[in-house]
């Protein structure tokens, strides 16, 4: 008998992957593909769904080639996906009716900051765990359908369709056959009540976003539909939803409280999962649902969402022309010590978890005649583990309990130097698995579990491999003098970019 494998497709930001997992839970071929960033006005962010679609299709076709496999051998397929990032299409076409607003954009801003003057935000966070913020799909929904032309009319008379990246791809998969996302995702709207996992009828009519343009809520681990017949030569089961950063919580297998993961990649974002019982957040952290598995508990999570992690990288290789390539970057940065008194605060498109600061914009601290392109290289790698620090700190704070050890994946978490620092800075051991990519695992696993695939969460605990710990090794003193230089320079970007009062 053929052996059969899991079809992962992880849709991220920049490049839409595809992944083929076998049954040890190990990838047996990759396919990637990138497309391109829009940046139409100074903090906005856009995507062609089209573009999205093409490459996610084109590198599942490739896996399948590249390992000599055809769909019979696919038992199942699972998504993930870029959260928030917001795609309207026409129900009857499937054609996209405007640009995909991504995550990243602020765009939005404004009509946040209106919320939270006029008092909505207390009512808001209780429901869906999440302040007012650009960064949510909702305000993103609010914003194309008033901006196109009769869109808001449409989508009240059921002609339109509403879905983050997860729903245009399944849309898409299943020929339109089914429009749904998953309960993490949906959790990440600003118009889902987190408690009753449903739409909410007053945030929406807060948003001014009509019930008829909302997909169907399902199972983060469920079979959900099949693919047209038409993309693959047969269907295969969907079976598995969930945005990239629980599908990499799920894919560390941090499936009991007090488990804790960090991804690193375009942003960085920890997770610490908190069973069962939503954990409300005292220090500007995110209480969102991890997952469903069938007609199991709802999981739930404290999230700290960084902006700009691996982002900032790619700046430095494309903004300020100090490498070719990204991986570069940990050369570059061990020829020194240290970072020679710099600080680089990546706050591009504003600063995340925990300060919630939409106007602050990025700086560079403590230059003299003496810094060169190193130390801003190695500046830029300590942001991203000081950026981890502080939301690290808060979720200290919200639970009470300090994490003990911190499960690293993404892309930056092969720089050994950036796990070394990131163990220093939070004074707690940071461990990288066998199998980085964990957000497209994630979704293998959900969809796995839901076919039969794998029995049951423990046959997946027993999957996971360790590659390397990281010990801390600094001292407090010296600790508590880095972070208080961070802090520091964070303070000088505050609010940099807000509108003049005068």
């Amino acid at each position: 008998m053929a052996e059969r494998f899991i079809l992962a497709l992880d849709q991220g930001t920049t490049s839409s992957r595809a992944i083929l997992v076998d049954h040890a839970g190990r990838p047996r071929a990759t396919a990637q593909r990138e497309f391109a960033q829009q940046y139409p006005s100074p903090g906005h962010v856009t995507h062609d769904p089209e573009a999205i679609w093409s490459s996610q299709l084109d590198v599942a076709h490739e896996v399948l080639a590249t390992a000599g496999i055809d769909a019979a051998q696919i038992a199942a397929i699972g998504v993930t996906n870029q959260r928030e990032t917001t795609v309207v299409w026409e129900r009857a076409t499937g054609r996209p009716v405007a640009d995909a607003i991504v995550w990243q954009s602020r765009i939005t801003a404004p009509f946040c900051e209106e919320l939270r003057a006029a008092g909505h935000e207390p009512g808001i966070r209780a429901k869906t765990g999440l302040p007012v913020d650009a960064y949510f799909s909702g305000p993103k929904l609010r914003h194309i359908l008033r901006e196109g032309d009769g869109l808001l009319e449409r989508a009240e008379r059921g002609e339109l369709a509403f879905g983050t990246v997860d729903s245009f791809l399944v849309w898409r998969l299943s020929g339109g056959r089914r429009h749904v996302t998953d309960v993490s995702n949906a959790s990440r709207t600003l118009l889902f009540d987190i408690h009753r996992l449903d739409w909410d009828d007053g945030l929406l009519a807060l948003m001014d976003v009509p019930r008829a343009v909302l997909p169907g809520v399902v199972p983060s681990s469920g079979v959900v539909g099949e693919t047209d017949p038409a993309l693959f030569g047969r269907p295969i089961p969907i079976a598995g939803i969930a945005g990239d950063q629980q599908a990499a919580t799920f894919g560390q297998v941090c499936v009991r409280p007090g488990q804790a993961k960090v991804t690193y990649g375009t942003g960085a974002f920890l997770l610490a999962n908190t069973g069962e019982r939503p954990v409300v957040s005292s220090n500007g952290l995110l209480t969102t649902v991890l997952w469903r598995l069938g007609d199991g508990a709802t999981a739930y999570a404290l999230e700290g969402s960084v902006f700009i992690a691996g982002a900032a990288v790619q700046w430095l290789r494309d903004g300020l022309h100090a490498f070719e390539r990204s991986s570069e970057v940990e050369r570059l940065a061990a020829s020194v010590e240290d970072a020679g008194g710099v600080y680089v605060v990546p706050a591009f498109v504003g600063l995340g978890a925990p300060y919630w600061d939409p106007w602050a914009r990025g700086a560079i601290l403590g230059l003299t005649r003496g810094t060169g392109l190193a130390e801003i290289a190695r500046a830029t790698i300590d942001s991203i583990a000081y950026q981890v620090g502080d939301v690290l700190d808060a979720m200290t704070s919200d639970t009470g309990s300090r994490i003990e050890t911190l499960r690293a994946d993404g892309g930056a978490a092969a720089n050994d130097a950036l796990l070394a620092f990131q163990a220093d800075v939070l004074g707690v051991a940071v461990e990288r698995p066998v199998v980085t990519e964990t957000t497209a695992l994630g979704a293998a696993y959900l969809a796995g579990l839901a076919v039969g695939f794998w029995d049951d969460v423990a046959e997946l605990e027993a999957t996971w491999a360790l590659d390397r710990r990281f010990e801390p090794t600094m001292g407090a003193t010296e600790r508590e003098r880095l972070v208080r230089g961070w802090h520091r320079a964070v303070e000088r970007t505050r609010g940099w970019a807000a509108p003049d009062p005068g």
